[in-house]
């Protein structure tokens, strides 16, 4: 499977939680932009309920095609949670700049956020298990997969992979430079925007 080259995807779907309420104009459910943010970070915070109590867990997820990848210690607590079939909220956040401005209440950041609702299901045969690994590990150097050494029997037993299928969801962006009040622009300090990951 080569997602790169798929048709344009539909858009995600929206119920009342996905739905963007505060600054809506700045949400999306266009699943390419969703795509680019879930391709560039591969880094996810996972949401669950466990024992009536939150959980969140930052976790390694990554894309092929329309379905979202993630891993876990075979018969560990996790991967006996997701196995179970409840539902989970994904996160993917990044900020890239601060916004800067003359007054400490408009102070903000340039930033993409994507929020996903779903449910996770246990990858079964190899020939999904090696696909899905090979899409990883090729997105981080291109040709790698070819390179190294397959998984062996031992390291697939331990492992449980796990596909939650990209359907719902809202993203969310900021960019552009400070918003002012008029009575605020005389006052001589320096506004715009800092690279936030500059230091």
């Amino acid at each position: 499977m080569n997602f790169s080259h798929a048709a344009a995807p539909s858009p995600l779907t929206s119920c009342p939680r996905s739905k963007v309420r505060r600054a809506a104009k700045r949400a999306s459910t266009d699943r390419a932009t969703a795509y680019q943010l879930i391709d560039r970070l591969k880094t996810a915070h996972l949401g669950f309920v466990e024992d009536g109590e939150p959980r969140i867990i930052p976790i390694t997820a990554w894309r092929f095609g329309d379905n979202l990848y993630l891993h876990a210690l075979n018969g560990g607590r996790l991967s006996r949670h997701l196995e179970s079939g409840a539902l989970l909220c994904v996160s993917f956040a990044v900020t890239n700049e601060w916004v800067m401005t003359k007054s400490a209440y408009h102070h903000s950041a340039n930033y993409e956020s994507l929020v996903l609702f779903g449910r996770a299901e246990l990858v079964e045969t190899d020939a999904e298990f090696d696909a899905a690994f090979r899409a990883i590990i090729n997105q981080l150097e291109p040709g790698r997969w070819e390179q190294v050494r397959a998984p062996n029997r031992k390291e697939r037993k331990a492992t449980a992979l796990f596909r939650i299928a990209i359907k719902e969801g809202s993203f969310k962006s900021r960019t552009g430079g400070p918003n002012e009040d008029p009575e605020d622009m005389d006052i001589p300090v320096w506004h715009g925007t800092l690279p936030a990951h500059a230091r």
